[in-house]
């Protein structure tokens, strides 16, 4: 596995290269208030907003975050209305504040089921915003780990079953460019994965916080941050 792909490129610094989040806690937030849920996602995504400013600040080159998993669609009518209403708000204030912030928005995962509208929100945000060099924001939408490498999988067999290897097969994963998270972050208090980038976090550090997603601020990150380099990494061939 290259260097580009394991992010020991980024070991040079200190710091993560690429930081992935699982963005939980919203509606335990949002209960703990005595406030709908769509309350505890709308202070989430401000939460989000404020630290992929503060990971392109830092020089985090890469923050990917699931935003909206394929279990999602499961939740209530009205709570998944409510999530898509704060990704179309949010999508096109990204595209009014793009000049402003500079920072690159790719999208993850199947957008077939979403509205024509959200589609095409979401095609402006990566056509409009690929121009910028600096941080990169990757937000999972209708994503699943699980479902990626199944998809992968059908591409490499719908190309004619190439020779494989690792670094081939993760050219199949919807972000097959894009290096593997460095630091994987889960607030919430929760301890597992919960089907997010299965494939990528082999070997990416691990960080849970029992802070709500909505509450977990620059100074929290910046707390996962210094535990991530205090960490000797390994992979798996020193003990």
């Amino acid at each position: 596995m290259s260097a580009a792909r394991n992010g020991l490129a980024g070991e040079s610094t200190g710091l993560p290269r690429h930081i992935a989040v699982i963005m939980d806690g919203n509606g335990r937030w949002a209960k703990k208030r005595g406030l709908p849920r769509t309350a505890g996602h709308s202070a989430g995504a401000d939460s989000f907003r404020r630290l992929a400013r503060h990971c392109q600040k830092l020089g985090i080159e890469y923050l990917t975050v699931y935003a909206f998993s394929t279990e999602n669609w499961k939740r209530p009518r009205e709570e998944v209305d409510g999530i898509m209403a704060l990704l179309e708000k949010y999508l096109r204030q990204a595209l009014r504040d793009m000049e402003k912030e500079k920072i690159r928005i790719r999208i993850l995962g199947d957008l077939a089921p979403f509205t024509p509208e959200l589609q095409k929100l979401c095609r402006e945000c990566m056509e409009r915003s690929a121009v910028y060099t600096g941080a990169q924001v990757n937000i999972c939408l209708n994503y699943g780990g699980r479902d990626e490498i199944v998809r992968a999988a059908k591409k490499w067999a719908a190309d004619g079953c190439p020779a494989l290897d690792e670094e081939r097969f993760g050219g199949y994963m919807w972000g097959g460019d894009i290096p593997d998270p460095d630091l994987l972050i889960r607030p919430g208090g929760e301890m597992r994965i919960s089907n997010f980038l299965l494939w990528q976090i082999a070997y990416a550090e691990l960080y849970f916080s029992d802070v709500l997603w909505p509450d977990f601020d620059e100074a929290e990150l910046d707390r996962a941050i210094e535990a991530f380099r205090h960490r000797q990494r390994r992979y798996g061939d020193v003990e």
